[in-house]
């Protein structure tokens, strides 16, 4: 392994055709930088979807009305109903596996009319109303001040938490809303905290631009009475929320007198299958990198055994000479093995840094341009992921030369030393 005039013979049969060498090595490092590349891509478009969710609550799921599609007990099918307050205190007694509840009552917005004044200036902003538990399954970054507390429920306060770009609209540069007065539809709150969303999921409305308001306090201001538009529901641990929402979805049927075959008449949303079918697809993208990959390493290994076997066939008669002046096979083995896991190892370990080294310059560019990325951010490849690509590739290089190593020594040294 040490031998220091096996190391000049492999500098050797190197250099002796340098073009053929850098060719050879070429497709190797172009191999595993392609790998780099693609994992680290993966890795930025993986990245960039799964901090979307940011802490959104992926064992949650959310039912709310709409119109039956099947008669039932007297009822005609096409019937409109409204999820109630009772329907709350029902779920909780009755689906144990309930971790949390959260009603939702949507108020205004989307429509582009101006609902909501402060001073002279106004603006189009979607309303919600909310218990706190909601901040829990949906969770914001609370910017300044609080968001919507128990108190204000009990009391049904007219206080609010807006986003935003609520501020930016409705209050001038530097002045702080908290404590200051908006009115929302002809009803004045006061605002006591400024929000930021933290995922890219919204349910009803972008969360810049949303009013959040306590559940009680939009109920009775505006004659909502005691409906309640979708409730979010998060399972307890180790149980799948798909099975809290198949008994909401029973409970809610008996209760509102829905036929129990109707899947229509109650509308929902998974996260927690949405969240798995996300990392299925990531997974199976993964997958394909790795196919995509290996193949083309395995195109640069097998070009290494194809050049190995030329510079067995062009080095016969040395082969011959060492074998008559008493060289082993093992020796002649070695030697062709060494020289194929020198060429892989030393071309596969330039293209892994050069590979991880773009990796890291885009990783870079992107943070220091400001840019969030929307579709690509923080690519990277593991360390392990790493190593674990360049070890089967030294691997694969000594393979390339066990088979010119084996025909190396298969010829006769009498037959060798007569090769011309």
């Amino acid at each position: 392994m040490f031998d220091i005039d096996r190391w000049q013979e492999i500098y050797a049969a190197l250099k002796s055709n340098k073009l053929r060498t850098f060719l050879t090595a070429f497709g190797v490092f172009w191999g595993i930088f392609m790998l780099i590349i693609m994992l680290g891509s993966g890795k930025g478009l993986e990245n960039s979807v799964f901090e979307d969710l940011g802490d959104f609550a992926t064992n949650s799921a959310f039912v709310w009305t709409r119109r039956t599609t099947m008669p039932y007990k007297g009822f005609t099918r096409g019937r409109r109903y409204n999820f109630t307050n009772d329907d709350m205190k029902a779920l909780k007694d009755n689906i144990p596996e309930i971790d949390i509840l959260a009603p939702r009552l949507q108020g205004w917005g989307g429509d582009g009319e101006n609902n909501v004044t402060h001073g002279i200036k106004t603006g189009a902003f979607t309303i919600q109303g909310d218990y706190p538990e909601m901040n829990k399954i949906d969770p914001n970054k609370i910017i300044q001040g609080r968001f919507i507390n128990y108190k204000d429920i009990d009391q049904s306060r007219k206080v609010c938490a807006i986003g935003t770009r609520v501020r930016e609209v409705l209050f001038e540069d530097g002045e702080n809303p908290i404590g200051e007065y908006i009115r929302v539809k002809g009803v004045y709150f006061q605002v006591v905290g400024i929000i930021a969303p933290v995922s890219n999921i919204n349910f009803g409305g972008e969360k810049e631009q949303t009013i959040y308001l306590p559940f009680t306090a939009l109920q009775k201001a505006y004659n909502f009475g005691n409906v309640v538009h979708y409730f979010s529901v998060t399972a307890k641990e180790n149980i799948p929320v798909s099975v809290v929402e198949e008994k909401c979805r029973t409970l809610l049927k008996e209760r509102h007198h829905i036929h129990p075959d109707d899947k229509q008449a109650i509308g929902g949303f998974n996260m927690e299958e949405q969240f798995a079918k996300m990392k299925g697809l990531f997974t199976g993208i993964s997958v394909l990198i790795w196919i995509v990959g290996t193949g083309t390493l395995m195109a640069g290994v097998i070009g290494v055994s194809n050049i190995m076997l030329i510079i067995v066939k062009e080095r016969t008669k040395e082969i011959g000479i060492q074998r008559a002046i008493g060289a082993t096979p093992y020796r002649i083995i070695s030697q062709i093995m060494m020289e194929s896991v020198v060429l892989t190892a030393l071309a596969g370990y330039i293209g892994l840094v050069v590979g991880v080294g773009l990796v890291e310059l885009i990783n870079y560019a992107l943070e220091n341009s400001g840019s969030e990325g929307e579709f690509f951010r923080h690519p990277s490849v593991d360390f392990g992921i790493a190593m674990t690509a360049l070890s089967i590739l030294v691997v694969s290089g000594a393979f390339a030369g066990l088979i010119p190593a084996q025909r190396a020594v298969s010829i006769k040294p009498i037959d060798a030393l007569r090769d011309e």
